[in-house]
């Protein structure tokens, strides 16, 4: 398995006002919610349901919350289990860690 994260093949959506990326799978909202303080992004929760789960969904969230982080100077606390795996085993995302 390849360390580098692949392009993303859905256009998440950025809810700023609510601190949220999301996208929408057969009618399932699917989200990773963050809490930004300064520059500071503490990606909190990854939730997906099981209804679309194993579709690499939850993937293509934290990659577009991680690219996000990265295009706007955020340092990412991975406070969601999830998105410390992902960084894990993408470690090219590992310099946007605290």
């Amino acid at each position: 398995m390849s360390s580098e994260p692949s392009v993303p093949t859905r256009a998440i959506r950025h809810d700023e006002a609510a601190h949220r990326f999301e996208w929408t799978e057969d009618g399932h909202l699917c989200v990773l919610d963050y809490v930004l303080d300064g520059t500071v992004a503490s990606f909190t929760h990854t939730g997906v349901p099981a209804a679309v789960g194993g579709r690499g969904i939850a993937a293509d969230l934290v990659r577009c919350g991680l690219d996000t982080a990265r295009a706007r100077g955020w340092r990412v606390r991975p406070v969601c289990s999830y998105v410390a795996a992902y960084v894990r085993r993408h470690p090219a995302y590992q310099d946007l860690m605290i």
